[in-house]
């Protein structure tokens, strides 16, 4: 699959690095000029280099400066879409036509081509024009008003889960029309938002609410289906257990040596330990201030209890064994940087596995490289 890429920041940058992760040829075209804001001004840059968020989401990816906005710059953008499989962008509704790259362009130029579209809020719609990013999509679908602990202050999730949601509804949806592509010869046009993706997953939120009539409230850690099903006090720290199934909450109150809680009738059925959450956690928290974390998470593990930690990234990236097990860290080396380590890729594939070919690039290093192959495959056509 070659992919020509005209995105830039997190939500299109992710979605086109899974595919390159996965043996795309993601061609990433940029503005001569300064490319992807995100080589500079997102987070701290070292001296003369792209910044960290940049490295962090454009690996496997070749680098083409191209002005779109000049006659030269928009022939030569045209030739590559004749040999493109797809082209992926993520401007606002309406700047991919002004500049002469929109779907209804590209398509006459190659018929086999899928053109996805990323915005903050659609193509269409009331709020089609609004500038859009992953704060103002979480605040707007409602995942603000149920982040945090009940009665705080509006908190955002801490990852950012509209632009990241966004890329990965993306790169499935390529995918699939890929796929039709490969058996009818037809491309298509294809787009999601931040809100939309941020809404999509706002699964027991919308069940909740259609079920009850009433708006989610913030729970902190705990679950909206099931209890107890969240974080726990214990005597130095927390600890995060889950037991979301009659069959788990008798082995938590084995462990704990509270069997009084099974015949009492408040806890007796899910609904009724989520209706009485707070009265369950204070009897819990009772007994488990009564061992450290680690105690616990043992005898929780022994007895079949789902139970974990809560660490910071520190502890999650400096070493863990079964993140180094997974490769879930990994490396390249950068020209500018040096190596660079980055997070691995979670897709597991037996025959194909992804792999990280090469750095992310240089502002249009690869220009000559890439007009040269289009050039050559049309006088080979």
């Amino acid at each position: 699959m070659r992919v020509l890429d005209l995105t830039q920041v997190m939500a299109g940058p992710f979605c086109t690095m899974m595919l390159a992760d996965l043996g795309a040829d993601v061609i990433k075209i940029e503005n001569p000029g300064s490319g992807d804001q995100t080589r500079t001004s997102w987070g701290i840059p070292p001296d003369g280099g792209d910044s960290p968020a940049f490295l962090a989401l454009n690996r496997n990816k070749r680098s083409v400066a191209l002005d779109l906005k000049s006659e030269e710059g928009l022939g030569q953008f045209l030739s590559l879409v004749r040999t493109a499989d797809v082209v992926i962008e993520n401007w606002r509704p309406g700047v991919a036509a002004r500049l002469g790259v929109d779907y209804a362009t590209l398509s006459a130029v190659n018929p086999r081509l899928i053109y996805a579209s990323i915005s903050g809020f659609g193509q269409t719609g009331p709020y089609a024009e609004r500038p859009g990013y992953d704060l103002i999509a979480q605040a707007m679908v409602g995942v603000m008003s149920i982040t945090g602990e009940p009665g705080g202050r509006p908190v955002k999730s801490g990852l950012p889960v509209a632009d990241l949601g966004a890329g990965l509804f993306c790169a499935s949806a390529i995918l699939a029309a890929w796929s039709s592509c490969l058996r009818t010869g037809a491309g298509q046009y294809l787009e999601t938002s931040l809100f939309e993706a941020a809404l999509a997953m706002s699964v027991w939120e919308s069940t909740e609410y259609w079920n009850t009539g009433d708006a989610p409230q913030a729970l902190g850690s705990a679950n909206r289906m099931s209890a107890p099903y969240q974080a726990l006090r214990t005597r130095d720290g927390y600890i995060t257990v889950g037991a979301n199934n009659d069959r788990l909450w008798h082995r938590l109150c084995g462990v704990l040596d509270l069997e009084e809680l099974l015949v009492d009738e408040r806890f007796a059925a899910n609904a009724g330990r989520m209706r009485h959450r707070a009265d369950l956690v204070q009897l819990l928290e009772q007994r488990m201030a009564t061992r450290c974390t680690d105690e616990w998470l043992a005898l929780f593990l022994e007895a079949g209890v789902p139970a974990g930690p809560i660490r910071d990234y520190s502890q999650v990236l400096g070493g863990d064994p079964h993140v180094e097990a997974r490769g879930m860290v990994a490396s390249f080396d950068h020209p500018q940087q040096g190596t660079v380590r980055v997070l691995g890729s979670p897709m597991r594939l037996s025959g194909t596995p992804t792999s990280i070919r090469r750095p992310p690039p240089m502002l249009g290093e690869h220009t000559d490289e890439v007009l040269a192959e289009a050039r050559n495959s049309s006088t080979a056509r």
